[in-house]
């Protein structure tokens, strides 16, 4: 999927147009159609201008960086300016930024797989750059010296003998007339790692002051005229359910009923259908929504239950012909047999859910003849494309605007909030808000998929010679995005690569084999989601926990087999832009987070123990380095486990703004550890049997272990940094709980119970 998204938003082809008229500043964008102007300024005569794709400068200097990734807390917006502002040599505080609006221009619109910085730095670097030599250009003539004797800093473009204009009055005074065909684009000569003024140096994110002062907008926020609130009764099964009639007789009742919207055909890849009661406030449409009366459908998924899962699991992996091989490297069978000692363990991860603080919701209204929806949304690119198809009109009479979002995780991926308002919009013929309760956005969630995994590996001199990895788990990726979905190395079929992401880890294991295989109970019941960090949130689970088990079976120390397995030989060399220096880089943020932790040398207390585990990101071509030293104590009689220092090596390549690096390295630490020890969602009759956070619940405030987190930066490209910490928590906490207490949990959440039964085994 990285690689086929990665062209869609790279440079294109088409030739960057740089062009101004005096006095209105400065716009940056792609001809329309490409290769049919040879000039920027032919191209705004002739109406072949797409002006907001990437910066805009006003006549008065200031800089408006436009970014299409949702800001989520994770400041993404900051980040990304600060790679245009580098190039650009611009003050600081005269850059801005702008989240816009859906249109085809951007590219796949999409806010995930701690992707954003790394696919658009080499670009926005590029931007920045072009946009400042064409003010070094204007500044030059103005000052009638030649441009290859200025240079441009801190807004300001410099001649060699002591002239200098600012961009102020070059916009002001001037039209600026440049265009870039794409060699010229790539040959820009960029700064390097030591050359960074603005990048490396942490900013006051745009973000923080209105989220302080509270004039930070949220797409529940949102407010228009002659609005009506819509309330989604939940189905009584997940998925599957269809309302067959409903009585509205008690609802009529209600001050303020406006009416109930009933669809029985639901919507392919969101529901089978929907009732959703429609009032002048939101306290009439939910009491009114409580006042319907329904008879449902309950359709085939009314008796599944969290245990018939598991059991589809078992039976599928349990099956030579299922799934489809992920990874084959040498002959596995054969080596297994010439090995000394061999190891079997299955790992398990129950469904989750989301959990974000703002519960989802959207606003609709139709505007001469265009759809438009008020969001926090991950993705406009899914969101525009479903909503259209559900309401049966082209792409481009569906626009979506975006807002803060009180958190994601994946969950703001999914357009059924999108699809389901634009419904309900045209059946009402008003405005709507459409808000998921706590109870409702627990239910409707996209959940994680429960996994299981089983793992069997030889060992042969001490070194994991051969390893074989199942891992069944639901498919989110066929149901949202099955073109994503890339060949099996067997070419028997495709494979949902964000269900099996990480099995492909750095190790050097030389017969290596991965099935992976598609639970579809799993994708009816639920159906399942991207929840952050997708597959190596179970994948990493399994590998990391298991070479521990590996290492203590051949009396080798975990540290230590792992660094020996990690070679950087063969295809775990790594490869330029993403993944130089391969294992190597993983190896080191090990070591530097052992170090850090004191590892094997701090003197630790009865019941106290450390672990360790280390993981490389998302994905293969996108790697961050990163290594995890969890230290936890255990009470043996209560099964409590209690957290205590978690410290987190992450080698980043470049951390663009090293604070928002921090914060996205604990954030998603504390998101991590949430999952492997409190968070348990069960199903049972078709349905989530957990509804708020009385029954589901999440770590709570003093259950915050101190983190140090250690940022590795050594010039290289910007890795992601919003995920990796989600994966690498769980199983190095597993791994310290054994080394305190001799018990061995492998399936997550690690709750009490679970904890008590392994040390009765034990």
């Amino acid at each position: 999927m990285t690689k086929h998204i990665k062209k869609l938003s790279s440079i294109s082809r088409r030739q960057l147009l740089v062009g101004s008229a005096a006095g209105t500043g400065l716009v940056i964008g792609y001809s329309v159609l490409p290769n049919m102007v040879d000039s920027a300024s032919e191209a705004i005569a002739a109406g072949n201008w797409d002006h907001q794709q990437f910066l805009r400068m006003d006549a008065n200097g200031k800089a408006t960086v436009f970014v299409t990734k949702a800001e989520i807390g994770q400041h993404i917006g900051t980040a990304l300016a600060q790679v245009v502002a580098e190039e650009l040599e611009i003050n600081w505080d005269d850059v801005s930024v702008n989240y816009p609006e859906s249109h085809a221009k951007w590219g796949l619109h999409i806010t995930g797989g701690s992707w954003s910085v790394n696919w658009t730095f080499d670009r926005n670097s590029r931007i920045g750059a072009s946009a400042r030599i064409a003010l070094t250009e204007a500044g030059a003539k103005l000052m009638k010296v030649n441009a290859d004797d200025c240079y441009a800093k801190n807004s300001i473009v410099y001649s060699n003998d002591g002239k200098s204009i600012s961009y102020k009055d070059i916009l002001s005074k001037t039209t600026i007339d440049r265009t870039f065909s794409e060699e010229e684009m790539k040959s820009l000569k960029l700064k390097s790692f030591g050359e960074y003024s603005v990048i490396g140096k942490s900013k006051v994110p745009f973000d923080v002051p209105p989220k302080i002062n509270g004039t930070a907008k949220y797409g529940i926020d949102v407010f228009v005229p002659n609005m009506i609130y819509a309330i989604p009764i939940q189905n009584p099964t997940r998925y599957g359910a269809v309302p067959k009639t409903v009585d509205e007789t008690e609802a009529k009742k209600v001050d303020g009923y406006v009416g109930t919207y009933v669809n029985k055909e639901g919507f392919t890849r969101v529901n089978t259908g929907y009732v959703v009661a429609l009032g002048e406030t939101y306290w009439a449409a939910e009491k009114a929504a409580k006042a319907l009366k329904i008879d449902w459908d309950l359709g085939e998924n009314q008796n599944i239950s969290s245990d018939d899962i598991r059991n589809e699991s078992i039976r599928l992996q349990q099956d030579p012909e299922a799934g489809f091989l992920w990874v084959l490297e040498g002959d596995v069978d054969k080596s297994m047999k010439n090995t000394t000692t061999q190891h079997t363990a299955i790992y398990e991860t129950a469904i989750a859910y989301h959990g974000c603080m703002e519960p989802m919701n959207a606003v609709a209204y139709e505007k001469d003849d265009i759809m438009h929806i008020h969001s926090g949304h991950q993705s406009f690119t899914f969101a525009v494309g479903n909503t259209a198809a559900a309401l049966g009109v082209e792409a481009d009479k569906v626009v979506c605007h975006q807002y803060y979002a009180g958190g994601g995780f994946g969950r703001r991926t999914e357009p059924d909030t999108h699809v389901l308002v634009a419904q309900v919009c045209k059946f009402a013929g008003r405005p709507v808000k459409l808000i998921f309760s706590r109870e409702q956005d627990m239910m409707f969630d996209f959940h994680r998929t429960p996994t299981y995994q089983v793992v069997e590996g030889g060992v042969e001199f001490d070194k994991l010679t051969s390893m074989n990895h199942d891992v069944v788990a639901g498919w989110s990726t066929k149901r949202a995005a099955p073109g994503f979905m890339p060949d099996s190395v067997d070419k028997k079929g495709k494979v949902d690569q964000f269900s099996t992401n990480g099995s492909d880890h750095w190790y050097d294991i030389p017969n290596h084999k991965v099935r992976s295989i598609n639970n579809e109970l799993s994708d009816k019941a639920l159906p399942v989601g991207f929840l952050r960090a997708v597959a190596p949130s179970w994948t990493f689970w399994a590998v990391e926990s298991y070479l521990d088990e590996m290492a203590k079976k051949i009396g080798r120390d975990p540290l230590a087999f792992r660094l020996d397995h990690l070679t950087a030989r063969g295809k775990n060399a790594g490869s330029p832009p993403n993944s130089i220096g391969g294992s190597h880089r993983l190896r080191n943020a090990l070591l530097v987070a052992a170090g850090r932790a004191g590892y094997g040398v701090k003197p630790l207390a009865k019941n106290v123990g450390m672990g360790l585990a280390c993981v490389s990101s998302q994905e293969r071509g996108s790697p961050t380095w990163t290594a995890c030293v969890a230290e936890v104590k255990v009470d043996p009689n209560s099964g409590e486990v209690d957290v205590k220092r978690v410290t987190i090596a992450m080698d980043v390549g470049t951390a663009v703004d090293p604070d928002g690096v921090k914060k996205q390295i604990e954030g998603s630490a504390l998101y991590g550890i949430s999952l492997a020890l409190y968070e348990n969602l069960t199903m049972k009759n078709g349905s989530i049997e957990q509804s708020n956070f009385d029954s589901w619940t999440p770590m709570r405030l003093n259950q915050t272990p101190e983190i140090e987190s250690v940022i590795i930066q050594n010039g290289h490209y910007p890795a992601g940094t919003g995920e990796p910490a989600t994966t690498v928590v769980a199983p190095a906490i597993a791994n310290a709980i054994e080394n305190a207490v001799g018990a061995r949990v492998r399936s997550l959440p690690i709750t009490p119970e679970k904890l008590k039964s392994a040390l009765r085994e034990a």
